[in-house]
């Protein structure tokens, strides 16, 4: 009985040794794993993926857009208006809540509108229509749980000079940015427009503006990459950068998104990469939108590792 006993504890010795010696290696081979992969900034980790509904999702009404951003993981959207969510100023206020209780019960949040708001008319009576219709657009987010509104320098006008018109556009920028504050909003000047996209022009129009609430959108333009080039001219701007940013796809676009993600991970952005592709797949587009997320992303996590 005694010999029985014996060989039982021996075998429970050997037992716990091996299981000791297999802990102990599996937790060197996961340290050894660990210790390869590249050790990653903290500038970069608030950089997030999103969507404009331009036009990728313009035919998805509001629970279709929600429903398929949760699915491709998309937890960010900029509403661009006179698509099929039907999120416009004539909404009722029972209406604005109904929209706003659909993103609260959703991990996906609303970014704020995406408007067609200018400001380089030589009319008064046209920049003051352009101006309201902002205001408009800046209640309706605020009310739906947005934080900002989408707006537009789209062009320069003949026979008036060109520092008059973006001196214009600016004013009107700082007023909306006055505005926006009493509702928690910010104001997002889209870099836009055959001419206005320029990045020294959009830095005259800031700092005419002059307004720490109007804010750049950066907009992955081919006119990025004239002039000084794309670092030179994403200086320019990258102390005035707002919360959103557009690209064009890295699967559908010759853009350098890597030296962009290089870019927005040295200046610490924090804030959402929205997809704005103006052609939408022909296949599943859920797929699409996941794996431009994860593309992109991709390249924020390579950034992060050389920065």
């Amino acid at each position: 009985m005694a010999g029985r006993l014996h060989l039982v504890e021996m075998g429970h010795a050997m037992l716990n040794r091996r299981h000791f010696l297999t802990t102990s290696l599996a937790a060197t081979a996961s340290a050894s794993i660990h210790s390869q992969e590249p050790k990653l900034s903290y500038k970069g980790e608030n950089i997030h993926f999103g969507l404009v509904t331009y036009m990728w999702a313009a035919d998805w009404d509001l629970p279709t857009l929600i429903a398929n951003c949760e699915a491709a993981e998309i937890l960010g959207v900029e509403l661009r208006i006179d698509h099929a969510h039907a999120v416009s100023p004539a909404l009722s206020p029972a209406q604005r809540a109904e929209v706003r209780s659909r993103f609260d019960d959703s991990p996906v949040e609303v970014l704020g509108m995406g408007t067609n708001c200018e400001f380089h008319s030589p009319d008064p009576a046209e920049v003051r229509k352009q101006i309201d219709l902002a205001k408009d657009y800046i209640k309706l987010s605020h009310d739906i749980g947005g934080t900002g509104v989408k707006v537009k320098p789209n062009a320069l006008v003949n026979d008036v000079p060109e520092a008059d018109t973006l001196k214009q556009i600016g004013k009107a920028l700082a007023e909306l940015g006055d505005f926006a504050l009493g509702f928690g909003q910010q104001i997002r000047l889209e870099v836009h427009g055959k001419e206005t996209s320029a990045l020294p022009r959009i830095r005259t129009i800031i700092e005419a503006a002059a307004h720490d609430n109007v804010r750049v959108c950066w907009n992955s333009n081919d006119t990025d990459l004239s002039g000084a080039g794309l670092e030179a001219n994403f200086a320019l701007v990258k102390d005035y950068l707002g919360q959103t940013t557009h690209i064009r796809g890295v699967g559908q676009s010759a853009y350098p998104y890597d030296k962009l993600a290089r870019l927005l991970v040295a200046a610490d952005y924090a804030g959402h990469v929205c997809l704005e592709g103006a052609k939408p797949p022909a296949g599943d587009r859920i797929a699409a939108l996941a794996q431009e997320r994860e593309l992109f992303m991709a390249l924020i996590q390579q950034a992060r590792a050389t920065v």
